[in-house]
Order: C-alpha cells, then structure tokens, then sequence
C-alpha cells in the first residue's frame, strides 16, 4: 500500500490526521480531486454524442440569426466578424454562469455538499476540476461555431500579432474562471436566489458587455463593462486583434492595456475566491447549516 493510500486510510479513521499531511500528500490529494471533478465533464462530451449536436447546432442558429440580420441591414461587413467572435466566446460564459456559479448550490441541494466539506481536500482543488472540465466542454463549443461559422458566411480574420492573441485569450479565461469560482460561493450563501441570479447574469450581460456589437458604442456602460466584467474586456481585446484596421472598434483602451486590466481581474478575482472558499468553509462547520438541502 502506498504513503498516500495510508496516509488516506488513517485520515478516515481520524480526519485530524489530515493536518499532519506532508506537503506532497496535500498537493496530490488535491490533485486526485481535480482530476476527479473534470473527468466527468471531460468524458461526457465523448459518451453523450447527442450534446455535440445541440452544443453546435444551436448556437450556430442564435449567431446565424445576428448575421442575416446585419447583411440584410446592409452593415459593415466587419460587424459579421463581431457577430461570429462573440458566439464563439459565449460558450466559455454560460459555462462559467452555469456550470461553475451555480455548481456548489446544486451540489448542496442534491444532497453532495457535506462529501465536499467532509473530504480532506481543498474545496478550491474542485472548483478548478469544474474549470478544467468545463472548458474542455466550451472549447468544443466556440471552436465549432467560430469555424462553422467562418467557412459559411466567409470571414476573414486579419490577425497580425497572434501571440498576443494568445495571451489575451489564456488571460480572458483565467479572469473568468477565477470569477466563477468566486461567485459559486456566494451563491451558496445566497442559496435560493441563486437560479435568478444566474437568469440575470446572461442576456444582460451579453448586452453591457457588447456581445454582438463594439462595446465602445455603449459609450458609459461600455466603460463600466470594460472595467467590472471579463467576458466584456477579453472579447473586445480579441476583436480589435482579429480586425486591426478596422475603423468601427473606438472608445475602448488598446489589446495591451486590456490585458493588463484582465491580469488585474485574474488575481483580484483569484484572491476573492480564495477568501470566500475559506469563508464558506468556516461556516459550514460553525454553523452546521450551510449544506442542507433547500436553505
């Protein structure tokens, strides 16, 4: 039998144990739950052929809809690139809205929250397992829609400095994930608000944060997007990336300073999170009250 699986045992038997733990076991506890959190939404994508269909199918029908409209309005050829870019990255939101903000309260209200708190394992460790799955799931997503959507309607895409690209995007999830987790657990304290919270939390923001149009147009709103919401700052960044000399994309800062302000988000948000895991986490022992169902 292996240290860890040892070390595992006695834990069972007597959870203070775990505060014994060297730094390797903690680190591979903690890595096993990460691991243990992504698999299902990793193989899901694999076994249940039929969401394929509807994770590409449809989303290509909600963005097809937005470029009928601006061909038949006679726009801008490059306002079908904006269309296209933010169906793409969509995807990554609702997972971030969906799969991880509200992840901890179904967890509770099926009954699965007291295993998490029970385990001796970092709560944080499966909120970044739900990250890594999920955006596995959103990958296949906005890479399907953006090239479906590339080859039928004929975009082309004028990226000049794709490293920089790259990094606005890695940064764009990193601010979002760390988002969502920080929300999952306020929205476990929240409990039943939850559900709304997460309503409100889409079409809102796909507006504010310029989903189908510059978010410069908005003028104020777009600022304050630009300043408060990931999603709104790491689109436009990509977008003035993808179409460099076009002259609609105004009143928003440079790709540079964007992606100062989602390495600002990255780590605000992180941090918050961290705090508010360790938060819930407290409660839930001093309470008692935290994981039962329906409160």
């Amino acid at each position: 039998m292996s240290v860890e699986r040892t070390a595992a045992a006695a834990v069972r038997d007597d959870p203070r144990l775990a505060a014994d733990w060297t730094t390797r076991q903690t680190a591979m506890t903690n890595l096993r739950a990460l691991m243990g959190r992504a698999y299902p939404r990793v193989r899901g994508v694999f076994r249940e052929r039929s969401w394929l269909f509807f994770e590409v199918l449809l989303p290509f029908l909600g963005t097809s809809a937005y470029v009928l409209v601006y061909r038949a309005l006679k726009a801008p050829e490059d306002y079908v690139g904006f269309v296209v870019l933010g169906g793409a990255l969509s995807a990554f939101w609702l997972n971030v809205v969906w799969s991880m903000a509200g992840q901890l309260y179904w967890e509770k209200s099926q009954g699965n929250l007291e295993l998490y708190f029970a385990a001796p394992m970092s709560l944080m460790a499966v909120l970044l397992g739900m990250a890594a799955g999920g955006l596995v799931m959103s990958s296949t997503r906005a890479v399907a829609v953006l090239v479906i959507s590339a080859a039928v309607f004929g975009v082309q895409f004028q990226v000049e400095q794709w490293w920089l690209v790259a990094v606005a995007f890695g940064l764009t999830l990193a601010a979002l994930y760390g988002l969502g987790m920080m929300l999952a657990s306020l929205f476990l304290l929240w409990g039943r608000e939850a559900w709304h919270l997460t309503n409100v939390m889409v079409e809102p923001v796909y507006f504010v944060s310029g989903l189908n149009f510059p978010v410069g147009r908005l003028g104020a709103v777009g600022a304050l997007a630009i300043a408060t919401i990931p999603f709104a700052v790491g689109l436009d960044a990509i977008r003035q990336l993808a179409f460099p000399h076009s002259e609609l994309l105004v009143g928003t800062p440079s790709p540079e300073v964007e992606a100062l302000i989602l390495l600002a988000m990255t780590v605000v948000f992180t941090a918050a999170a961290r705090w508010c895991m360790a938060t819930v986490e407290r409660m839930a022992r001093a309470r008692g009250s935290l994981s039962i169902r329906w409160q």
